[in-house]
């Protein structure tokens, strides 16, 4: 593989925020999730469940629902009372509106996704219409006594079901009142009872209503007549939220020990029209509460405050992948957390609302290869910059030689000038930011440190020049000749500043000349997410990872994929390699030895040797163990393009 000396960095102490809520939409394939510090993420499931989309959190806003409207349209509301609709393609809070009911509990779009209804604290169901570029106030349904947990709409849009404290209620939403009322089971405690809070409804075609609680039941009701139809005991604690697919054959339960149930609904025997409701084995996949449940076509879909989104497959929907293989469980974000000073040796931290600055440890011995070495001065803290407000962090860099910190909020840019004398430390705030730039999504400074590279909401990315002592200039703003808005979420730079790479929110790659400032290329279109994009500091290729792992390399002077890449398309990738279910989120070169692009996800990372032949699926990935013990001549013969280690577990990414 080489020879590294790697840095075991166990300093770095981020703790992701727990998922409050999450959205599925069967029409685009994409699952929308929120975070208790208020934190949005969007997951494209065609798209190997890639994180395509964020917007950072805030301090004074959390969702406590979420659902899709009219089409590919988000909205979320919190106990704030606000309900919000974000901008899926600048990455912001696009506008809220009060819901005048107080703190909002539960939301959820009717079947046409041309209404919201918004369960509030004052007991009153609140009817939102959608339209074109706003929602407006309808009008509220009868308003009851305690607040409203959970709602669900009828398939044919004409009744809500509503769920409170001790009660499930049927509003007829033409005329506005209450059509049903049904008295739910207390939990007997001592002499008295306690309440019973029904934490989530599901209103089924038949008129069958489905609730969880508080009690820790999944219980069926008729609508209708107002009845028991079965009750299944699933936790000694509460069940806290449920979801149905949509062939309303499948439920999936969330309870606050941390498991995941499946009912099925199965035929009662061989022959007999009669089905019933049967609950399967339990999943524990989460240490704490699963506070969000979501089931897609082919998976069941579990968030919980362990702050770990899980997605695991119906088997019987699996085509050629084993059950390992199809489980997904996401708790990093897809984006890089950790930025590196490479010649000054120093990484920068990103913390929702502060950044820290560390030198990294030295060790004056050698060894040979696994060896781990004493250490002759320990890694120190230098600095941490707190970041004022409620708004979180949503990007960050420092300069490869240490002396510029930027980070961005989801308003403003902040610029930072860094000393380093003698071990001591100073920073100075750059006061005079240009106006235009407002905030941004991506932030990188140039190899030689004299630019800043700011990737704006509007699909533009602009160009400072960072001036000694310590102040900037706005240089020029690139802009893609298709005219893209989307939101730029990863940039890359070539090491002798004349190339800028630039990936937005549609996929698309636009390479930028940085002597010229205009337009250079775009390269071709490929129909999934791009993950991770580098340029090599001596051929000026750029290597860029999708999210199916697929890798490409495009020659920026050529204009054109490198032969090299059109070879490894046409002899196809490893299988066990298309089947790792992370990202690619890094990619950097081996400056001793220009054939090595060096990759890495979550859990490896890897030496893709161009030098040597790609592995057919015979081959086992692998093989560096088995490698070590032939000889050299032989071990000639059996190595492949893949040199992949996994000893250091890479939990957050640089």
């Amino acid at each position: 593989m080489g020879e590294f000396q790697v840095h075991r960095v166990r300093f770095f102490a981020y703790v992701p925020a727990g998922i409050r809520c999450v959205a599925h939409s069967a029409r685009s394939a994409r699952l929308a999730l929120a975070r208790t510090d208020g934190a949005l993420e969007v997951y494209n499931f065609a798209a190997n469940y890639f994180q395509e989309k964020g917007i950072p959190g805030h301090e004074t806003r959390s969702a406590e629902a979420l659902c899709w409207a009219a089409g590919d349209r988000l909205f979320g509301a919190g106990l704030g009372g606000d309900i919000s609709e974000y901008d899926l393609e600048k990455l912001r809070v696009k506008y809220s509106l009060d819901g005048f009911g107080g703190p909002i509990w539960s939301m959820a779009a009717d079947p046409s996704g041309t209404q919201l209804a918004v369960g509030c604290e004052d007991g009153s169901v609140k009817l939102f219409q959608v339209l074109p570029d706003k929602i407006q106030f309808e009008r509220s349904l009868d308003r009851q006594k305690g607040r409203v947990m959970s709602l669900s709409w009828h398939p044919s849009g004409t009744r809500i079901a509503v769920g409170s404290i001790d009660l499930l209620r049927v509003f007829d939403v033409k005329s506005g009142h209450a059509i049903q009322r049904i008295l739910v089971d207390r939990r007997p405690q001592g002499l008295y009872s306690r309440e019973c809070v029904v934490w989530s409804v599901a209103f089924l075609s038949d008129g069958t209503i489905v609730s969880s609680d508080s009690v820790g039941k999944v219980q069926f009701w008729d609508s209708e007549k107002g009845t028991l139809l079965e009750t299944h005991p699933v936790s000694s604690s509460a069940v806290l939220c449920l979801a149905v697919s949509e062939g309303e054959d499948s439920i999936v339960v969330g309870t606050s020990e941390g498991a995941v149930h499946q009912f099925q609904l199965l035929l009662v025997k061989w022959g007999s029209a009669e089905r019933k409701w049967v609950r399967t084995k339990p999943f524990q996949h989460h240490t704490h509460d699963v506070r969000a449940v979501a089931h897609s076509a082919t998976a069941l879909i579990s968030g919980g405050l362990d702050a770990q989104l899980v997605i695991r497959p119906l088997m019987e929907r699996i085509d050629g992948k084993g059950y390992d293989a199809a489980l997904r469980k996401f708790t990093f974000p897809h984006r890089r957390l950790v930025s590196c000073a490479k010649k000054a040796g120093l990484l920068l931290f990103q913390f929702p609302q502060h950044l820290e600055l560390w030198r990294l440890g030295a060790t004056n011995s050698a060894g040979k290869d696994g060896d781990i070495l004493p250490v002759s001065r320990a890694p120190e803290h230098l600095l941490q910059l707190k970041s004022k407000g409620p708004e979180h962090i949503c990007c960050s860099c420092i300069s490869l030689c240490g002396s510029w910190i930027a980070y961005s909020t989801a308003s403003r840019l902040h610029l930072h000038r860094v000393h380093l004398e003698n071990g001591s430390v100073s920073v100075k705030r750059v006061s005079k930011v240009p106006k235009l730039l407002c905030s941004a999504h991506q932030l990188l400074c140039s190899a030689d440190s004299t630019s800043l590279f700011v990737a704006s909401d509007q699909g533009a990315v602009h160009v400072l020049k960072l001036l000694e002592p310590g102040g900037c200039g706005h240089l020029q703003t690139l802009r893609p000749n298709s005219g893209s808005a989307e939101a730029v979420y990863l940039l890359a730079a070539s090491a002798d500043g004349d190339w800028l790479a630039a990936a937005g929110g549609d996929w698309e790659i636009n390479i930028y000349s940085l002597r010229h400032f205009k337009p250079h290329c775009t390269v071709p279109a490929y129909n999934c997410a791009v993950t991770a994009l580098a340029i090599h500091p001596v051929t000026n290729n750029l290597v860029i990872t999708h999210s199916d792992q697929q890798v490409f390399e495009f020659s920026i002077p050529d204009r054109e994929y490198t032969t090299w890449s059109r070879k490894v398309q046409q002899h196809g990738l490893h299988k066990g390699w298309l089947e790792r279910d992370t990202p690619i989120t890094h990619i950097t070169f081996n400056p001793k030895q220009p054939a090595h692009i060096l990759l890495h996800d979550t859990h490896m990372f890897c030496i893709l040797d161009k030098s040597l032949p790609l592995p057919d699926d015979a081959t086992p990935l692998m093989n560096q163990t088995s490698l070590k013990q032939l000889s050299e001549k032989a071990r000639r013969g059996h190595a492949h393009a893949f040199k992949i280690c996994k000893k250091y577990q890479v939990r957050v990414l640089m």
